[in-house]
């Protein structure tokens, strides 16, 4: 063990000598400890080398902390004594002092390593520039603001409006035609032709019933037991745990080890683990450090009444996917009957969040838009997924979580392939998502898709991703990827009696062996009461092999033992209580319900990482000052251009209203600022909202076009500016290709900030 490697070395040989002999000469006593020194530094540097890990540089700093405490109690002793002499009290000093030394090094590797520190500070520092800047600027603002505003309520401001308008028209235009080159990437052609539908917000609570948000959608809360105020019971033990993780550097590395567990089971804790877990720690109420109330679940959905006489009670949705199910059987017959098809819906959804933090990223009313892509799950196989299978970005499979390794660069048709991901269409819409969120700007090298765990998992789902972009609060689900199977169309089935299935004809009749599950609501009522339904649908939902493992089980024990994803637990299953057959029959066509691959997009969460992953500073002309600059792709900018008259004059005031007339008919978002201020002023308050292209009237017949991340200029014929300005805006053309057709201009009106 390391840490024995030390202290006999340094503290339990020398310590005696110290006392027993507090008469050694001072040379000796020096060279004493220079010699502790100089073991010490090598036991260190080869500890440093072998201390990749955070595990290893826990280790090492507690090592080096009991070398220092150790050495002190030696200096101690040698004031107490009263027998040494000053040059081993100053030789014990200096040992103690190069000890303190390494033992703060290895803080700051540690800090280091845990993203404490510098690191942390650089984050926070990041967050605020960003968050004070989008506020200053309007993008955003808390809502009902003179009214001290309300937690989790946001307005998007004008800036903010256009941003996310322009997010979600990039959006739609994956749901139709749309023909265009991603980043450089490949020609990327797109011909989903989707079904858009738009739904209400207030949801009956038989559909809630039937998808389960009634029962299940729920956080676990506890209370201040004094004030009342309520938490998140496992936010406040994940950020107990990462505190520590990251702020106390002298703690056990068995204390670490526990820590780390309890992050990585957190979401399977029950009320009273969670609970336990509160009191072992001690943990309070942030605020006023008051004792907090036993977990208890709370629904997250906003209930409210539908009509007068408040007997139909309703939701506001938590989720626009409902609306999507409830609707295929429609949707089927408007799409000839015909699979695979997809629907898809942008709209309001709302989580009455406990303690919502963090900005846009957790909020009580958000805008998602989600794809509901329907297909036989026989056959998940896409057509297209040949023009994605090529791309290569990180990926983050469960195999390299457990493991405790760092997300990949993969291939995503290496992934499919060897079953990684589950099928093609679920790699497909992978590819997609990538695709999109690299085109709207969030940098590759931040972004990753990461497969959901075991436990994560519902127990009907064959396989889940998520894309998460990484900004200063760490890594931010923003897209969920999930092949839901076919539970959702199942459930509301059951629930409405309607039956939303898909039809297969076959040219000749078939003869078909069927598996069929009948399970005994009534013996599975009797053996497990609360957790029956969780049961039986477990039961119906087992493959094939499984069935048949089950019914051979039963036939030769008369019970067996079997898994309930929902329940966390196995249970015994009796041959009374579920029939399993095979059953020959002959068919004319296939009936079956269509497994769902369910892309949904939290467009609040994709926003606010662009903006942190857009934005920078840069020092102005006199280094005086930081200018603050977004450098959104035009794509998503909220203004593509700006007119700006050099000097106050009449007739570049009326060039200026021109060229502006002429981007108004090309369908280009502009402003025109005639104020007097700088030129050089004026290119940087347009920075700071991230117009991307800046047209400066010089002269009546010809301008430069400046572009806002190199600062360059080219000088175009006013009557070419429009033409110019959308080839840019629109991807046509790059400003590379502008810059060799055009020349460059270098003069008096360059950047002034």
């Amino acid at each position: 063990m390391v840490f024995m490697r030390f202290r006999p070395r340094l503290i339990f040989s020398s310590l005696p000598r110290y006392i027993s002999k507090p008469r050694t000469p001072p040379a000796a006593t020096l060279a004493a400890a220079a010699a502790a020194r100089r073991r010490h530094h090598t036991t260190a540097v080869a500890t440093s080398m072998a201390a990749t890990s955070e595990d290893a540089l826990r280790r090492a700093l507690a090592e080096r902390q009991a070398a220092v405490d150790a050495q002190a109690e030696v200096v101690r002793a040698l004031k107490a004594g009263g027998g040494a002499s000053k040059a081993d009290v100053d030789a014990a000093v200096e040992a103690l002092k190069a000890l303190k030394v390494e033992a703060g090094a290895a803080a700051r590797r540690l800090q280091q390593a845990v993203g404490a520190g510098a690191g942390a500070a650089a984050r926070e520092e990041l967050r605020q520039t960003v968050v004070n800047t989008l506020e200053r600027k309007l993008f955003y603002i808390p809502s009902f603001k003179i009214y001290r505003g309300v937690a989790g309520l946001y307005d998007y401001g004008p800036p903010g409006c256009r941003v996310k308008a322009n997010v979600l028209s990039f959006w739609r235009q994956l749901l139709y035609i749309k023909d265009y080159g991603m980043c450089g990437l490949q020609h990327f052609v797109l011909e989903e032709n989707m079904l858009e539908v738009d739904c209400p917000c207030v949801t009956p609570e038989i559909v809630l019933k039937a998808s389960g948000h009634v029962e299940k959608f729920t956080d676990l809360m506890v209370k201040d037991e004094k004030t009342g105020t309520c938490y998140r019971a496992d936010h406040l033990l994940k950020d107990f745990c990462k505190e520590k993780l990251e702020k106390d550097l002298t703690l056990p590395q068995e204390k670490a080890d526990e820590f780390k567990r309890v992050l990585a089971i957190l979401d399977d804790l029950s009320a009273e683990q969670l609970g336990a877990k509160i009191k072992e720690y001690g943990i309070v109420a942030p605020d006023t450090k008051n004792p907090l109330s036993d977990p208890y679940p709370f629904n997250l959905m906003f209930q409210t009444s539908i009509g007068p006489t408040g007997l139909s009670v309703g939701y506001m949705r938590p989720e626009t996917a409902q609306g999507i199910f409830v609707n295929f059987k429609d949707l089927y017959y408007h799409n000839g009957q015909k699979l695979p098809f997809a629907a898809a819906q942008i709209g309001q959804a709302f989580r009455n969040e406990i303690s919502p933090r963090q900005g846009l990223l957790r909020v009580r009313e958000f805008t998602l838009a989600e794809i509901e892509h329907f297909v036989d799950p026989e056959d998940k196989s896409h057509p297209k997924f040949v023009d994605v299978a090529d791309l290569e970005f990180l990926m983050f499979p469960r195999e390299l979580q457990l493991s405790g390794e760092s997300a990949k660069l993969m291939k995503l048709g290496d992934a499919v392939s060897k079953g990684t991901v589950n099928n093609e269409t679920l790699g497909y819409f992978i590819g997609r998502v990538y695709l999109f969120l690299a085109r709207l700007g969030i940098d590759k090298g931040r972004l990753r898709f990461r497969q959901h765990l075991p436990n994560e998992m519902a127990h009907y789902a064959a396989d889940c991703w998520d894309a998460e972009i990484e900004c200063s609060y760490g890594w931010i689900e923003c897209v969920g990827i999930a092949d839901r199977s076919a539970y959702d169309l199942r459930a509301h089935s059951e629930k409405s009696g309607v039956p939303l299935v898909a039809h297969e004809k076959f040219s000749k009749p078939r003869e078909v062996e069927k598996l069929v599950i009948v399970p005994s609501k009534k013996d599975l009522g009797l053996a497990f009461k609360g957790s029956q339904k969780m049961v039986l649908e477990a039961l119906e939902a087992m493959s094939e092999k499984e069935a048949l493992e089950m019914k051979a089980a039963l036939e030769t024990k008369g019970e067996t033992s079997f898994k309930v994803c929902t329940l966390g637990e196995d249970v015994v299953i009796t041959k009374k209580m579920v029939s399993i057959s095979m059953e020959k029959k002959l068919e004319h066509q296939r009936v079956f319900t269509p497994s769902v691959i369910e892309p949904s997009f939290g467009i609040g969460r994709i926003i606010y990482c662009l903006f942190e992953h857009s934005f920078y500073t840069r020092p102005s002309k006199s280094e005086e000052e930081q200018l603050n600059v977004f450098r959104f792709p035009p794509l998503v900018a909220p203004i593509k251009c700006t007119v700006f008259p050099l000097v106050k004059n009449q007739e570049f005031d009326d060039a200026a209203k021109v060229i502006a007339k002429a981007l108004t008919t090309a369908g280009i978002s502009h402003i025109i600022d005639t104020t007097a201020i700088s030129i050089g002023r004026r290119y940087a308050r347009t920075d700071e909202i991230g117009v991307p292209f800046a047209v400066t009237v010089d002269s009546t017949t010809n301008v430069t076009i400046r572009e806002r991340d190199s600062k360059e200029q080219i000088r175009v014929d006013i009557t070419e500016v429009a033409s110019v300005v959308k080839q840019l805006t629109e991807g046509q053309s790059t400003w590379a290709d502008v810059s060799a057709k055009y020349p460059a201009h270098v003069g008096p009106q360059g950047d002034q900030e």
